[in-house]
């Protein structure tokens, strides 16, 4: 019986490392590609917000009643999900927290729409929350692939 040279089995490791490498890349390029992109439309509202663009003040405060002093919260739920959706690429918990948080946000968003009966300005947050909800799928399959040992 012979044994394994220690050069063979680090081939073998290194063979297999690159291989779970590969079938991991499947998951995480739509989910990397779709985290930044939400990144950065959060924060390009966030800023647009703490700016107080006419357009967003017209839409957000005087249609919706959301007053004035409760943009900077709405910019910082913005910022913390587009902080916690770059962070979650290296850490999944975080990425889920920020996916389910920033699904609960622009569902409130809509509600809050829905209740003044502004129909038409809907659009923006439900895009956002199909971005968002797409991010925590993505998210969620690609950790629990990783944890039950599918990739």
């Amino acid at each position: 019986m012979t044994t394994p040279r220690s050069t063979d089995l680090r081939e073998l490791t290194r063979c297999a490392g690159k291989a779970r490498l590969d079938r991991n890349n499947r998951w995480s390029t739509p989910h990397l590609v779709l985290s930044i992109l939400l990144a950065a439309l959060l924060m390009y509202s966030g800023i647009g917000k703490l700016r107080r663009v006419p357009r967003i003040v017209q839409v957000i405060h005087e249609l919706v009643g959301v007053p004035m002093n409760y943009f900077p919260l709405l910019s910082a739920c913005e910022f913390a999900g587009a902080v916690g959706l770059v962070l979650g690429i290296w850490w999944p918990a975080v990425g889920v927290a920020a996916g389910v948080g920033l699904v609960v946000y622009f569902v409130g968003a809509i509600v809050a729409h829905l209740r003044v009966g502004d129909v038409k300005g809907i659009g923006p947050a439900a895009f956002f929350l199909a971005l968002s909800m797409g991010a925590l799928v993505l998210r969620t399959l690609g950790s629990r692939a990783t944890h039950i040992g599918v990739w």
